[in-house]
C-alpha cells in the first residue's frame, strides 16, 4: 500500500464504481471481524465503517479503501491487508462527525499506511 493510495481502492481489488459494500463481511488476514456498516466514497477520502459487533466490545472501526484487497461480491466479503491486532490498535471511530474531521482522517491515514505492507488476498 503506498502513501497516495490509502484513501483510493487498488485496481486490483475487484471494486467498480457504484458497488455497495454495506452489510459485507470484511475479514483481515488472520480472520472475519464484522461488517460493513457504511460506506463513504467521498472523493479523496473513501473509507468504511465497520461494525465489529462483540469482537471489540460492540465498537465500529474506520478503514480506508486502500486497505481493500479483495472484494468477493458473490460471498459478500472483502478482505484487506492487515491483522485483527492491527484493526484493534488503530485510532478509535467514535461518531460519523470523525469522518468529517481532516486532523482525525490525517491520524487514521498516518497510522494505516505505518503498518508493514502484505500482499493481497484472494481466497
Amino acid at each position: 500500500m503506498t502513501t497516495d493510495s490509502i484513501w483510493s481502492y487498488a485496481q486490483t481489488s475487484g471494486y467498480a464504481e457504484g458497488l455497495l459494500l454495506t452489510g459485507f463481511t470484511v475479514a483481515a488476514v488472520d480472520g472475519t471481524f464484522g461488517h460493513v456498516d457504511r460506506q463513504v466514497d467521498q472523493s479523496g477520502m473513501r473509507h468504511l465503517i465497520v461494525d465489529t459487533g462483540g469482537w471489540v466490545f460492540g465498537r465500529s472501526v474506520l478503514v480506508p479503501v486502500g486497505l481493500v484487497t479483495f472484494i468477493d461480491p458473490e460471498a459478500r466479503e472483502i478482505k484487506v491487508a492487515c491483522t485483527e491486532d492491527e484493526i484493534k490498535a488503530a485510532p478509535r471511530f467514535k461518531t460519523d462527525r470523525e469522518t468529517l474531521d481532516p486532523e482525525y482522517l490525517t491520524g487514521v491515514g498516518h497510522y494505516y499506511r505505518s503498518l508493514p505492507p502484505r500482499q493481497a488476498t484472494t481466497t
